[in-house]
């Protein structure tokens, strides 16, 4: 199940005064509350705390963000910004949970289907409308 805000349970921390610089790829959950820089972050759940700040991209299953990510986020199931979350970079997800309040700077990609099949396929939509209804 996808994390979200209340019941979310890492089983590694990066907690509020410590920083991480690096690639990191963890078999897991993560929650971050102080720093993490580098290339690439790999995990399968992460949650962003209110003062988790990163600047990196992130692979995940699922993604929380409470706090300040720049880098892109691809998550195999869901991202979730609560309302304090400030987001600079692409997210590509199936499905995207937005609170009022977020700030976010960069291109969404949601749904099963990427680029090229989804732009065929919702244009193959438009074009046939008429000949569905």
């Amino acid at each position: 199940m996808a994390p979200v805000a209340g019941n979310f349970t890492a089983n590694t921390t990066i907690g509020e005064d410590s920083a991480f610089e690096g690639r990191c790829a963890l078999d897991g959950d993560l929650r971050i509350d102080g720093r993490f820089v580098g290339p690439a972050l790999e995990v399968e759940q992460l949650h962003v705390g209110p003062t988790g700040k990163l600047r990196t991209d992130v692979t995940a299953g699922s993604v929380v963000v409470e706090g300040v990510v720049l880098g892109n986020i691809t998550a195999a199931r869901r991202v979730l910004l609560l309302s304090t979350a400030r987001v600079m970079g692409n997210l590509t997800t199936p499905e995207l949970i937005i609170e009022d309040g977020v700030i976010l700077d960069g291109k969404c990609s949601v749904g099963r289907m990427r680029g090229d099949s989804a732009r065929r396929f919702i244009r193959a939509l438009y074009e046939n409308r008429g000949d569905s209804q």
